[in-house]
Formats: structure tokens, C-alpha cells, sequence
């Protein structure tokens, strides 16, 4: 694609006036409008360019034998032109590897047309230049204007809009921690002894126990209780063992919160199951019983306990070593203590990272930026996070977030490249790296990356504006799904969905003067009065630059906009 001089008062050849023709040859008649049409016609934005179809019609009797025409697509607006490729049909007689167009019949001559689309044409016409050699015989014929104006809604298309992918916090305000102890019983017994009473298993939770409670910051949210009977034996049997050993267990717990004076326990539960089987069938499967493929069979083949027990006692050879290394550990109950860990409160973390900022966890720093609104404070916090981590990918991708909203792209590139080198794999620093390609309209990158990118949110947000930008509307409306923004409004727009994108339109959290202007498109399109004037004034209270755009806008040319702007 070529650019022609944009200084006014300079002439370009293609644009020069008709050059007389000496010799003997038959000159080449004017080109007319109406041999030509245009699709679409006014020409559209397409991603970010202006592709259309030139089709020309040569009546018969009108395209000299000898002659070569090369035809040159220039789209010429206030302050410049630029030109199209260069495509040449040729007569009968001359050699060459153009179309050839008959004298007797005429022809149709396709002409591709290409234009790297910028805002000055929006007015704008399509002219075709015609070059004609004759032999030895150069000259120009007088342009022809085929199409005025270019409808450019898909320009708003926006990367800049799109929410870079943030690596979350982990913190949390409250951390549940669970801590348990078992406590064995001899076979058919339900009385606890003193081994278990003071094994190191009930050591540890009861010092766990009496830390909570002495503990502000932790709070004892539950103990409870679960006993269990081996399987063997009668069911009837085995229920009333269960729960004794409920009972005993419970009496016991009860003494030794009452023997420490812990009060503050939340609720003491317990619960008994009379046979264990699942208890029995996940020991089995760990154990390295040589035939417990056979003890596994049969526990899926019958459902009924008893059968159950008399299928696998029949297994003589093998049930030794069950009630050797299995059922022992069945008989049991297991005491479980729901502790809570309470974390700082806002106003702690604030105040630390205001003082001491090296005393926050990384998780509790990343929270402090999400306590602010204002994307420089946020990018304060994020500059800590680094200082202080620097090994964690996270405070430089989210710190590259602030950079990238607040415009400053090559810092966000930087940030967002260094959180992907301490973690290559993680996949918010890769989907934001593609974003920055994207604003750079750098489409083949920003595809490589938003591929590394798979699985997370904000990916749909991002790919439907590639698509977009790319000229893929459709692809751009599946990507973006449920998504309620301007970009995803705009290519519901552009597939002519105008009953979503009105919905979509209307459930923008944060309207901004685009979403007001595409809301005026819309109200253009379906002949909306009403919607174009009161959302044109609104776009341009917003942002004064749409004024001079909603004028020149096709999408407008059936409104008074006089009146409205």
C-alpha cells in the first residue's frame, strides 16, 4: 500500500489533468461512474482497516485493442489521499498477463481494494486513477469518484479498555486450621485408657487447643467426636460399642476442657458409625496385603454387612492379617478441634503499610492495594510489594496493571515481562503482555500470548477485542460471551445482534462517553430519535472530540445533528 503527497497545492500524477495523445492510435474514451459499483458502498472499517470490492462493467465497443489500463484506487479526504494497489486489465492485442477485456463484448474487471484506515476518513471519496499506455503512447484519464464516506463503528474497538489480569491475594480474614487425635480401644472395649489419654497425639491437640483459647486472634469454632466399631461381629452388637465409645470419649473431652477452664469451645459434637467399612475398604486398599485385591472384590460384590463379614472370614489365610494390622485401627474415636485464625482487620492492614509496611505478608500487602480506589495509591502499593518481595511474580504483573491503566505502556510491558520470568508458567503476566500487543496492534504477538493465557477470566475480555481489532465480529461476540463492556456491545452491534448490544449497553457498570456514542449508534440504526439525541449529548459532555466525529459519522446521516450538538 502506497501513500501519495499529503501537502495541498502539490499535484500527484494520478490526480493530474488529462494528457493529449499524438499518433495514429484510437484514443481510450472517459471511464463513467456507472460502470462501476463498490461493495459495501459507503466503504466499512474492518478491524482496523478499509477492505472493499471494485467491480468494473466495460461496455462493449469502448476498450481499445492495444490498450493497457492500470487502474489505481486512491481514497482522498481533507488534508491527504492514499492509494490502493495498482491493478491493471488489458485489450485483446496486447501482450501480457493482465485480464483481458474484449472490444467487441466488453468485460467485468474485479479490483480488490485495501486501505490502512485512519479518523480523517470518515469523509472521505473513492476515486479510481487510470493510467493508459497505447504502444508506445502514455496518458492519463480523468478520475472517477465511485463511493463517499466510510462508516467507521468498528474503529472504537478498544484495547485500552480492556481489564488487564490481575494475580490475586490469598489473604484471608479468617483461616480455618483443623487438628485432630485419635484415640485406639482394645477389641470390645469402650473404656479409655491411660497410653491414650496421654498419647503424644493428644498432647499436641490439646496444646493446640489451650494456644487458641489463650489466643485473641484464634477462636475455638468446634470440637467434635467420631467413634467407630470395627466390622466384625453383629451389627446390633457393634452400634452399642460405637456408642459407648461415643459416650466415654465425650465424658472424657468434657473433663479435660473443664480441668483447663476453656469455656469458649463453640459446640462439642459427636457422632458414631457402628461398622467401619469405608474406614475398612480405604486401609485394605493401602496396605500391602498380598491378596487384598480378593478382600476389595468381594466388599463391592455385597452390600449387606453380615454377608459381608462371613464372605471375608471365610478367607481364613487372609483374615489373620486383617485382624492383625486393619481392625485394630478401626476401633477408635477421633477427636477433631475447628480452630480459626482471625486476620488483621483493614484498618490494621492499612495502618501497617502506612508504618511498616515490611511486617505485611505478601498476601496481606496485595490485599492493601485492593483497599484503595485510586490507581495511583494502588500503584503505590504495588511498588512496595516488589521492593519487598521481589521474588514474587505477582507484585510485578499487578503493578503493571496501575502502569497499563494509567497509559504508561512500556512500563507495563517491563513489569509484566519481569513477573514472567520469575514465573513462566503463570498465565496473568502472559495474557497482559498480549494486551500491550494488542494496543501496539502487534496482532500476531498478542495472539501467541493470549494462547499461553488459557483458563483464566479475564481471557474471553481480551479475545473478543483481538477479534475485533482483527475484523472477526462474530468470532469477537462468542469470545466475549456474557461480558458487559463497550467492546463487547460494539461487536453485537456489528453483527447486527441490536437487542443484546442494548442490553449489554444498558448493564455498563461504569459508562463512559463510548458507551453513550455506541448506545447513539445503536438508536441510529434502529431509528431511534430519541436514543441518538439524548445519547450523542451525553457522549459529548463526556468527551468534547465526538462532536467533530458524530458529524462526520455516516451512522448520523439521516439525523439533524445541528440540534443536537
Amino acid at each position: 500500500m502506497t501513500t501519495l503527497n499529503r501537502f495541498p497545492g502539490i499535484a500527484l500524477a494520478a490526480c493530474a489533468a488529462l494528457m493529449m495523445l499524438t499518433g495514429c492510435n484510437k484514443k481510450l474514451g472517459q471511464f463513467q461512474a456507472d460502470y462501476f459499483s463498490v461493495n459495501p458502498n459507503p466503504l466499512e472499517v474492518t478491524g482496523d482497516r478499509v477492505p472493499a470490492t471494485v467491480t468494473a462493467r466495460i461496455p462493449a465497443k469502448f476498450f481499445q485493442k492495444n490498450a493497457q489500463v492500470t487502474v489505481t484506487p486512491y481514497l482522498c479526504y481533507d488534508g491527504g489521499q492514499v492509494s490502493s494497489q495498482p491493478y491493471a486489465f488489458q485489450g485483446e492485442k496486447v501482450r501480457g498477463n493482465a485480464p483481458v477485456v474484449s472490444y467487441d463484448r466488453g468485460g467485468t474487471v474485479t479490483i480488490p481494494v485495501m486501505f490502512n484506515y485512519s479518523p480523517e476518513m470518515l469523509k472521505s471519496t473513492l476515486q479510481l486513477a487510470f493510467s493508459v499506455t497505447q504502444g508506445n503512447k502514455k496518458y492519463v484519464l480523468p478520475n472517477v469518484t465511485v463511493a463517499d464516506g466510510v462508516v467507521a463503528t468498528a474503529s472504537l474497538a478498544d484495547a485500552r479498555s480492556v481489564n488487564p489480569a490481575i494475580a490475586p491475594d490469598k489473604f484471608q480474614r479468617v483461616i480455618n486450621e483443623k487438628y485432630n487425635a485419635d484415640i485406639h480401644f482394645l477389641v470390645n472395649q469402650a473404656n479409655i485408657r491411660d497410653a491414650q489419654a496421654g498419647s503424644a497425639d493428644m498432647k499436641a491437640l490439646n496444646a493446640q487447643i489451650l494456644a487458641a483459647n489463650a489466643d485473641s486472634a484464634r477462636t475455638i469454632e468446634e470440637i467434635n467426636i467420631s467413634s467407630y466399631a470395627s466390622p466384625e461381629g453383629s451389627l446390633d452388637f457393634n452400634t452399642r460399642l460405637a456408642e459407648k465409645r461415643e459416650v466415654s470419649t465425650t465424658d472424657f473431652m468434657k473433663s479435660r476442657l473443664k480441668k483447663d477452664n476453656i469455656t469458649e469451645f463453640g459446640e462439642l459434637t459427636a457422632n458414631f458409625t457402628p461398622e467401619d467399612w469405608e474406614g475398612f475398604q480405604k486401609l485394605v486398599a493401602a496396605s500391602d496385603i498380598q491378596d487384598k485385591e480378593l478382600i476389595l472384590s468381594v466388599l463391592s460384590m455385597y452390600n449387606d454387612p453380615e454377608q459381608r463379614e462371613k464372605e471375608i472370614r471365610n478367607l481364613s489365610s487372609i483374615f489373620d492379617q486383617l485382624a492383625d494390622q486393619i481392625l485394630p485401627q478401626l476401633r477408635k474415636s477421633r477427636i477433631t478441634a475447628s480452630i480459626n485464625v482471625i486476620g488483621k482487620s483493614d484498618e490494621e492492614i492499612l495502618r501497617y503499610f502506612e508504618t511498616t509496611p515490611e511486617k505485611l505478608s505478601v498476601d496481606e500487602m496485595l490485599y492493601a492495594a485492593t483497599l484503595y480506589d485510586n490507581n495511583d495509591d494502588r500503584m503505590k502499593v504495588y511498588k512496595q510489594v516488589v521492593k519487598t518481595y521481589p521474588d514474587d511474580y505477582r507484585g510485578y504483573n499487578d503493578l503493571g496493571l496501575t502502569q497499563y491503566v494509567a497509559g504508561d505502556y512500556d512500563s507495563a510491558r517491563n513489569s509484566f515481562n519481569q513477573a514472567a520470568r520469575i514465573n513462566p508458567a503463570a498465565a496473568e503476566p502472559q495474557m497482559n503482555l498480549g494486551l500491550v500487543s494488542l494496543v501496539n496492534k502487534d496482532y500476531r504477538v498478542a495472539n501467541q500470548k493470549f494462547g499461553s493465557a488459557a483458563g483464566i477470566d479475564e481471557l474471553g475480555d481480551a479475545m473478543g477485542t483481538y477479534y475485533l481489532m482483527t475484523g472477526d465480529a462474530i468470532s469477537a461476540v462468542n469470545a466475549f460471551g456474557q461480558t458487559k463492556s463497550n467492546n463487547a456491545a460494539l461487536a453485537q452491534i456489528l453483527t447486527k445482534d441490536y437487542s443484546k448490544a442494548k442490553t449489554t449497553l444498558g448493564a455498563i457498570n461504569n459508562p463512559d462517553a463510548v458507551t453513550y456514542y455506541l448506545t447513539a449508534v445503536l438508536g441510529a440504526r434502529t431509528n431511534n430519535d430519541k436514543m441518538v439525541s439524548s445519547n450523542l449529548r451525553q457522549a459529548v459532555k463526556l468527551d468534547r472530540t465526538l462532536a467533530t466525529r458524530a458529524l462526520n459519522d455516516l451512522e448520523f446521516k439521516n439525523f439533524n445533528l445541528s440540534a443536537i450538538l
